[in-house]
């Protein structure tokens, strides 16, 4: 793995030494654009509006635009707005993991102690894991702070990026129907949901889109066609909701 991030990780007077590597990776088939009529590549090119040449990355600047000027930045510039966060993943807090919503979420990264961080990476990990807690911290990356939670998965520091409150949509828009379920109903839904309780165990699921789809590539270069079958979902009645929650429970006690 390549390291993405070199910096500090603070908490109190404690600084950890720390690599940073992105710890998910991509599961989506690389599909190229191509033009339908003879079935060449689409190319992207970064173009002078001025000029209509294409630009070298190498001459290629990021502004912001003041009333009808830029103003040019360079690498010092995004360093002198932070300086100590672009250096340091700072803990300014620790949570119950509990207390976060799981919308807040949105990547993850496996933190590695450089050398002579060790024994207090080791420290914090385990105080983690024994107080179940996740240190709230931020830190800047690629010109942007992020909002981040550090916590501990099998041996390891993860540190998760995670959304500022301000990047969450309201619900209050969505058009929720106000009609109640019965009591007898959500009982029923309550029993279904304790039959399909089991210990969490991603290692069970896999990405059956993406095999399909790799199924359907494959015969389609052999001159084929995969068969797949057809599915329609039929939405459940409201009037049917308890023959439906009923069939279910049954379905899955013989499932067991």
């Amino acid at each position: 793995m390549k390291s993405i991030w070199n910096g500090s990780l603070g908490f109190g007077l404690v600084n950890i030494p720390i690599k940073m590597y992105s710890a998910s990776q991509s599961r989506r088939i690389d599909l190229d654009m191509l033009d339908s009529k003879d079935h060449a590549r689409i190319r992207y090119q970064r173009i002078n509006e001025k000029s209509g040449k294409e630009v070298e990355w190498k001459d290629i600047v990021k502004g912001y635009r003041i009333d009808d000027r830029y103003i040019i930045l360079d690498d010092e510039d995004f360093d002198q707005a932070n300086a100590k966060k672009s250096k340091v993943v700072e803990i300014e807090a620790f949570v119950d993991e509990a207390d976060v919503a799981d919308m807040l979420f949105k990547k993850p990264y496996f933190l590695e102690p450089q050398k002579g961080g060790g024994k207090a990476y080791n420290l914090l990990r385990d105080a983690l894991k024994k107080t179940n807690k996740l240190g709230l911290a931020t830190f800047v990356m690629r010109q942007k702070e992020n909002l981040s939670l550090i916590g501990v998965y099998e041996n390891a520091l993860v540190l998760h990026v995670i959304r500022f409150s301000d990047e969450i949509r309201s619900p209050s828009e969505l058009k929720i129907s106000s009609s109640k379920a019965t009591k007898k109903e959500v009982e029923m839904a309550q029993s279904l949901i304790s039959q399909y309780s089991e210990k969490f165990d991603p290692s069970k699921y896999k990405d059956q889109y993406t095999k399909q789809l790799m199924k359907v590539i494959k015969a389609k270069s052999k001159g084929k066609k995969a068969v797949v079958k057809k599915f329609e979902p039929k939405d459940t009645p409201a009037k049917d909701l308890m023959a439906q929650l009923k069939a279910s429970l049954e379905k899955r006690k013989k499932a067991s």
